[in-house]
């Protein structure tokens, strides 16, 4: 199971006992956010696209936080195509709703966005539709192994 994989990679870090699991779903911001009793926007949403060559990158972003097609085109060169649910569970390891930067399957390139920035910790899930763990931006840059924050999104107005 994917929480597994989650659980796993916090417990070689030495801090599973940071991973939350909820009775109620936290598959979108929303339900989250409930199950948190925070804002939307502090929930560290994970999105999954493809890349040029077959394969996908994760961009982690504020649960408020919109793709800006012009930013993400001119930051990658492409079009932004999000995965199918199938092609996430296959290519990342989590299902939707649960998908994260954690315990996820070799090779894929991950990104922080600007977005995040705004809070001093965030909440991403850790591999289900009913987990969470909190971060603050310096642990999720280093347990998430980002590449690099990017600013590829937009905020409401």
């Amino acid at each position: 199971m994917s929480i597994e994989k989650g659980r796993a990679y916090f417990r070689s870090l030495g801090i599973e006992d940071k991973v939350m699991e909820f009775d109620v779903s936290s598959a979108t911001v929303e339900l989250a956010a409930q199950a948190l009793g925070v804002e939307g926007a502090r929930i560290a949403k994970t999105l999954s696209f493809k890349t040029q060559d077959e394969g996908c990158m994760l961009i982690l972003a504020a649960g408020d936080a919109r793709i800006d097609n012009r930013k993400f085109k001119d930051k990658f060169h492409l079009k932004a195509k999000m995965l199918t649910a199938d092609e996430v569970l296959e290519m990342v390891g989590h299902p939707v709703g649960g998908v994260c930067p954690f315990g996820i399957n070799e090779g894929i390139p991950v990104y922080l966005d600007e977005s995040l920035k705004r809070f001093v910790t965030v909440f991403p899930a850790v591999g289900s539709g009913n987990s969470a763990i909190e971060l603050n931006l310096d642990e999720l840059y280093e347990y998430s192994k980002a590449l690099e924050w990017i600013d590829v999104c937009k905020l409401p107005e």
